[in-house]
């Protein structure tokens, strides 16, 4: 069921402003796949006039006569000629489109697999055919190859694009829209399997409920989703098996660099460009302590970065043997008993996301992490939220809990306290603000001052629906 058009206000303004102009612009969509930059491309050409094409990895040939039968639609008689190569179809767009026109090629990278001259005669195009109001806009799924065409200086197309846009995973306020949700630990239920792919929202509304799903799309071989990590990682990595092994690893408790090497019989260092790249790609995330600098390797952990990778590591990947034997339905009852951890993990994350964008204790909050080490009294001690006021005058310090009855709500806001009294570096500011997050709270009991409840977070009431 096809979702209804969700978020990309601010990229769709840049680019309607950018198609606005007299003397044409050049645009760049890049992104993970799934995540919207074609339907982003849809919506523009639904407000322009404009022509669009998906590249393919066909001979240039063939693509060449599928772009001009695409363009005949607009410019009747494009088609009826055979260009022998590229230079002649451009060059007839750019005199003949009408004034506002855009030619939006979506998956570039397989047209330039397929003709590695391209960038330099859209270069061409860009640069040299006169000033008109003719517009270009080019997509792709591969991040290291759009980002190597527009922002490598050695590269044709670089310095030329008006907006070059990233196209990530949508926040997960918007899924209770996408799925028709209305209660929080729905809400956080269905993002710690499907994360903020709009792609997979819109299959999982085809069932009936997220077990259904999930045991349809991605733990049964046939299903859609269930090798989606490897054509995430063809798309980007150029040794995926290691990639995919890295992943794998931080996905089943390995969180330091050297013991994912040790595993891997591999020294720490050379893994660092696959993991960097890893980073870069949204899809492993690097954490050090609140307050410590990122370039401390010592106390650096690694965890899959993106909710569906990290459930399709955690679920998936070691129980491939058993998938592929049928017993799908056995491991979806593993998977059911231990989602809770999963989804205990996501909420930390989600939490910490939100920090910067929520108006605690009427304070503007800088990004949050997590603090870990050891305390005053050289005790380990671990704090779930840790971030500094934009003033740099107050420090909120938070304990993110999935599930908590509401008699048990004051201890554990009691044991915050008492951690918040072991932080060494707690004195370093006026003002300490702390806050309980919670999922999901059991019983009838008043909440007390100080508690997050996710709905509240999230923007839904406590009876479910949006807040308006």
């Amino acid at each position: 069921m096809k979702l209804p058009f969700l978020n990309r206000a601010n990229e769709l303004q840049r680019l309607e402003r950018a198609l606005a102009s007299p003397d044409g612009a050049f645009c760049c969509l890049y992104g993970r796949r799934r995540c919207g930059k074609s339907r982003l491309l849809h919506e523009v050409l639904a407000r322009h006039t404009g022509v669009y094409y998906v590249g393919d990895r066909r001979e240039a040939s063939l693509q060449r006569a599928a772009l001009a039968r695409a363009i005949a639609q607009l410019l009747p008689g494009f088609a009826d000629v055979t260009y022998s190569d590229w230079e002649p179809l451009l060059n007839r767009w750019w005199r003949s489109a009408p004034d506002g026109a855009a030619l939006l090629l979506d998956e570039f990278p397989a047209m330039v697999e397929a003709s590695a001259e391209l960038p330099s005669l859209l270069q061409k195009m860009v640069d040299g055919y006169g000033p008109r109001p003719v517009h270009l806009l080019i997509a792709g799924s591969s991040q290291r190859l759009m980002q190597r065409l527009v922002l490598d200086q050695s590269e044709p197309l670089f310095g030329r694009a008006r907006e070059i846009l990233k196209i990530d995973p949508l926040d997960i306020a918007w899924l209770p829209d996408a799925l028709g949700m209305t209660r929080a630990p729905d809400v956080l239920d269905a993002y710690a399997a499907w994360g903020g792919v709009p792609r997979y929202w819109e299959l999982a509304r085809d069932y009936k409920g997220l077990w259904q799903a999930v045991e349809s799309l991605v733990l049964d071989p046939l299903g859609v989703l269930h090798r989606e990590p490897d054509r995430l990682l063809a798309d980007d990595m150029r040794d995926t098996v290691q990639a995919s092994s890295i992943l794998a690893l931080a996905g089943q408790g390995c969180h330091r660099l050297s013991e994912i090497g040790g595993r891997l019989g591999k020294p720490a260092t050379s893994l660092t460009r696959p993991v960097h790249r890893l980073v870069q790609l949204g899809l492993l995330r690097r954490e050090t302590p609140f307050g410590r600098s990122p370039r401390s390797s010592k106390t650096t952990l690694y965890s899959v970065d993106d909710p569906f990778l990290a459930f399709w590591y955690r679920f998936v990947d070691p129980n491939r043997s058993r998938l592929g034997a049928g017993a799908v339905g056995a491991v979806l009852r593993d998977v059911r008993r231990a989602y809770p951890t999963h989804v205990s993990a996501i909420w930390e994350n989600v939490v910490r996301g939100a920090v910067p964008r929520s108006d605690i204790d009427a304070k503007a909050w800088n990004p949050a992490a997590r603090w870990w080490g050891a305390g005053l009294d050289r005790q380990p001690l671990e704090i779930d939220v840790a971030a500094e006021s934009a003033d740099g005058e107050s420090l909120l310090l938070g304990e993110v809990k999935l599930h908590a009855a509401a008699r048990d709500l004051r201890r554990l806001t009691a044991e915050l306290d008492r951690k918040a009294l072991r932080l060494p570096f707690a004195g370093n500011y006026a003002r300490i603000v702390k806050r309980l997050f919670v999922g999901k709270i059991g019983g009838d009991e008043p909440t007390p001052e100080g508690v997050v409840p996710a709905a509240s977070l999230l923007g839904l009431d406590e009876q479910g629906g949006e807040v308006k």
